[in-house]
């Protein structure tokens, strides 16, 4: 019997980074184009601003860079 180990963590992604690699890691995590979190995270800034700058603050201080 094989074991298969799952390494799929979340990072910070210093090599894609615009701002802090957050939606770039997320992006790598999800197996999408950063592109598309980006866009959900600038949609979600205008309509949820509080929530998700909290959000976006926490994953900057809790997210290690990869």
């Amino acid at each position: 019997m094989k074991t298969v180990i799952n390494d799929k963590r979340l990072f910070r992604d210093a090599n894609r980074a615009i701002i802090s690699g957050v939606c770039a890691g997320l992006a790598k995590y999800l197996g999408i184009d950063p592109l598309w979190v980006r866009v959900g995270a600038i949609i979600s800034m205008i309509f949820l601003t509080f929530p998700t700058a909290l959000a976006y603050v926490l994953a900057i201080l809790l997210l290690r860079y990869k």
